[in-house]
């Protein structure tokens, strides 16, 4: 019976922990872009650099910086798609075979985490290179606008909660 409840909780939990390795590998979950000024704890740096009053010059730095961190996410996601559809594929096949095992499970896991681990590495380096770009005070400005909408958001999920 303890077999049966960890294989059914396995079934579940692993196409979940796919998707959201799949979706982290993608956009890194960071770029979604619905609803009405993006979704909450969603970042939106863009919108917040148009916001800051930029130089030409910064404008220009910036959108060579996002293009050049576009294309290399392109280029990572297709040369990692095969390795992810083969980790889909034993994901499947630890979840169909006769016995759970827990060790190739957790092996399969540390291998999916790593690499969120470096994609979440290699976006915040990006970032940082685009803030180097700011002055101090478009700095400042930056860390008031994100308060705010952390503020909004905040308001926005005691809302949900009530509801």
């Amino acid at each position: 019976m303890k077999a049966m409840k960890k294989t059914l909780a396995l079934a579940v939990l692993l196409p979940l922990t796919m998707a959201s390795a799949s979706a982290l590998a993608y956009g890194g979950g960071m770029h979604h872009h619905g609803g009405k000024g993006g979704d909450c704890g969603m970042y939106d740096g863009k919108r917040m650099f148009s916001q800051l009053d930029l130089t030409a010059e910064q404008q220009e730095k910036m959108t060579a910086m996002r293009d050049a961190n576009r294309e290399a996410r392109r280029s990572e996601m297709a040369s990692h798609r095969t390795e992810m559809q083969a980790q889909h594929q034993k994901m499947q096949q630890l979840v169909l075979a006769d016995n759970f095992d827990e060790a190739a499970v957790r092996e399969l896991a540390k291998q999916m985490s790593e690499q969120q681990v470096e994609h979440r590495v290699t976006m915040l380096k990006q970032r940082h290179e685009m803030f180097k770009l700011l002055t101090p005070e478009q700095k400042t400005k930056f860390q008031q606008l994100q308060q705010d909408r952390m503020a909004q958001c905040q308001a926005r999920w005691a809302e949900k909660a009530k509801n």
